[in-house]
């Protein structure tokens, strides 16, 4: 009898597979599922914010009436009646959408898993924001780019340090919108000089705005897309305003774009799930967002306002935070020399978690860095929380 022959399954991996590496948000989170641990760390929206109700009521409306479409096969540019909606509602005069421009995806986090695997050669430039998102970041390397971080500040990129030597670069990928993870917001100036320098660069942007829709005050400027809609492929997403159970984004492309995007789809996963997309469409279709956000908004103000408090509390001299004007995160810089990911080690036998900054940087990391998520911890925790954070800093520093 043969002995038990155990192979060598590193050997059928392909480069690509080896290359891979985990999360380091996915890696904290596993440490955020014990009920005592006061977690600052995932980027989840609150579940206070579902509409479970309203999408009850849908599901079974769904699939009472077309149950049989609903758990069928469809099409791979999505839901017609959905993308017709996306089309309607982010339509502009200077840029219109038609629903032929959208393709609806499993999450916006696909949307960047397509736009990789139809736009990235191994070596092609690729422009990112100084930090940036950290899903994003590991979408592209599978596809072994060149990062080039552009120089940010704390308003986000700045289009003036654009020069000709970017000429040539596949594409620039930017969150304006409360980007995650710094949570700050591009002003207006700035966007119409990026479009500005697209044109003059012959760039393409990748414009992602899944939290857009989060401003505390309820406005954002103009989407780039709106000012430069030529060069510009916009991902947006339902899982902040509706859940991220859905996993429903959209892409909204150029015709050429988009054509490839929907192979791409095809060999993926063929479309979007059929009953999902229905179901969000009937909860969307008559206006319900517009009456939803705004509790979101009020809720995540709150809870931001909460955070900022508490670390003008408690924080050590020495150590910044922003104030976002919208979204789920702010961002902190500890003292010069000061290790993240150190400080999470000793957080974390405290019971508090938060996500260290230096992922989120293509190169050059800056190991002072962290994040901080506030949507999902209430007021009291918050404070709790930060304040022993602060302890643990101030016992480092």
């Amino acid at each position: 009898m043969q002995g038990h022959y155990r192979p060598d399954f590193d050997r059928f991996l392909s480069a690509r597979a080896r290359a891979l590496q985990s999360s380091a948000i996915r890696e904290i989170l596993k440490i955020t599922e014990r009920a005592e641990v006061i977690s600052f760390a995932g980027g989840l929206p609150a579940p206070a914010t579902f509409p479970v109700e309203a999408m009850q009521v849908a599901f079974a409306k769904v699939l009472s009436e077309r149950g049989r479409e609903a758990l069928q096969y469809s099409a791979t540019e999505g839901y017609a009646p959905l993308r017709e909606w996306v089309a309607k509602r982010f339509s502009r005069p200077e840029a219109p959408v038609l629903a032929d421009d959208v393709l609806i995806v499993s999450g916006s986090q696909q949307g960047l898993d397509l736009l990789a695997k139809v736009l990235v050669d191994p070596g092609d430039r690729v422009l990112v924001e100084t930090p940036t998102y950290l899903g994003a970041l590991q979408s592209f390397s599978l596809f072994e780019p060149r990062f080039v971080a552009l120089e940010s500040d704390a308003d986000g990129l700045l289009p003036e340090t654009m020069d000709e030597s970017l000429r040539g670069a596949k594409f620039l990928y930017c969150l304006p919108n409360f980007q995650n993870p710094t949570g700050r917001l591009l002003p207006l100036a700035r966007r119409q000089a990026l479009a500005a320098k697209a044109r003059e660069l012959d760039l393409l942007i990748l414009e992602d705005d899944p939290y857009g829709a989060l401003s505390y005050a309820g406005e954002v400027p103009p989407a780039i897309r709106t000012l430069a809609p030529e060069r510009t492929v916009y991902m947006g997403s339902f899982s902040k305003v509706l859940a991220p159970g859905l996993r429903l984004g959209f892409v909204i492309a150029p015709a050429a774009i988009r054509a490839k995007l929907v192979q791409a789809k095809q060999a993926t996963d063929l479309h979007t799930a059929t009953l999902s997309q229905q179901a969000a469409y009937e909860v969307v279709k008559d206006g319900f967002l517009d009456q939803h956000i705004p509790s979101i908004r009020a809720l995540y103000r709150d809870q931001c306002l909460a955070m900022l408090d508490a670390l003008t509390r408690h924080m050590p001299k020495g150590v910044t935070w922003n104030r976002p004007q919208g979204g789920m995160f702010l961002w902190v810089e500890l003292p010069q020399g000061l290790d993240a990911t150190a400080v999470l080690a000793r957080a974390v036998e405290q019971n508090v978690a938060f996500v260290p900054g230096a992922p989120f940087y293509a190169n050059a990391p800056k190991i002072e860095t962290l994040r901080l998520a506030f949507v999902t911890v209430p007021p009291a925790r918050i404070e709790l929380g930060v304040e022993c954070l602060a302890g643990v800093i101030r016992a480092m520093v």
